[in-house]
């Protein structure tokens, strides 16, 4: 089978739409995308710049800063195309992704000496079910221009051991914000009595019927006095407000509207406030990291 590395000035329109045809029937056949959403923000904004790409007819590799995310179109599986992928791009990964816990990868990830290390999972939670009401302190509001700086010190403060939030900077926050779901009512920040930014919490919406807890951030001085439930409440009262299914639509949608959100494994006190407000987990909705040693 036809595997080729493409160089930079390989990337076009052409080999971006066929990378994204592979995406798509993934997405279809998985429930996941294969690609992590920076992986994807970096080709759609900078190519190949930095980045080494395996392409074939139904499959692809991508290596960008150590870290490998590879995928095969569900109709050329089982006939050693994630081998050859893997052979072609494995021995420079320090890391790969598994975008929902397949055998296959825990079995490619073990013959090139890369051990699973890491668990992120997806909680979910209906759309339909009620919501507490939000407390009315601190003071929550949606995002205005000026606060970027701010933002992003909180973000950097929050996720100081998170690899890849805690990297979050001014440009990859530009990019972010310039997406077709961005909302500034939907990014909402807490404040205290002298608008010192406490925490914040970043809605997005992926269509009528899904959003997502996108970023839940507090300063760590402001950790442990339940921001982070009154954050998470907000939010999921604004996203309520927008999707169909829930028991804010007037219509009667779809009922089978929901709110996702990622979070560690191991992180037991975001679960536990995840959990407190109706979030659930399945063992199929686990993305799993693998580190070479």
């Amino acid at each position: 089978m036809d595997v080729s590395e493409l160089a930079p000035t390989d990337w076009d329109p052409a080999t971006a739409a066929a990378l994204e045809r592979i995406r798509a029937e993934s997405r279809t056949a998985d429930g996941h995308d294969p690609l992590d959403e920076a992986a994807a923000l970096r080709l759609r904004h900078h190519g190949l710049a930095g980045a080494r790409l395996w392409l074939a007819d139904d499959g692809f590799a991508l290596l960008h800063d150590g870290s490998l995310e590879l995928a095969v179109a569900p109709t050329a599986r089982g006939r050693g195309l994630g081998s050859a992928l893997a052979a072609a791009a494995a021995g420079d990964a320090v890391r790969a992704w598994s975008h929902g816990d397949h055998p296959a990868a825990y079995a490619l990830a073990g013959r090139h000496g890369l051990r699973r290390a890491r668990e992120l999972w997806v909680m979910r939670r209906p759309a339909s079910e009620p919501l507490p009401q939000t407390p009315s302190e601190p003071t929550v509001r949606g995002f205005r221009a000026g606060d970027e700086p701010e933002l992003l010190r909180v973000n950097a403060a929050a996720f100081a051991d998170h690899p890849e939030q805690g990297a979050l900077d001014e440009a990859g926050l530009a990019e972010r914000m310039a997406e077709p779901w961005f909302d500034p009512e939907g990014l909402l920040l807490a404040e205290d009595p002298t608008g010192r930014l406490l925490g914040f919490h970043w809605t997005k919406r992926h269509d009528e019927r899904t959003g997502e807890v996108y970023v839940v951030a507090i300063a760590p001085d402001a950790q442990g006095q339940g921001l982070g439930r009154t954050l998470t409440l907000a939010g999921l009262h604004h996203l309520h407000g927008h999707l169909s299914g829930s028991e804010h639509d007037d219509a009667g949608g779809d009922p089978s509207g929901e709110v996702i959100l990622y979070v560690e494994s191991d992180n037991r006190p975001a679960r536990a406030v995840y959990e407190r407000l109706g979030f659930s987990h399945a063992p199929a909705d686990t993305h799993v990291q693998y580190l070479r040693p």
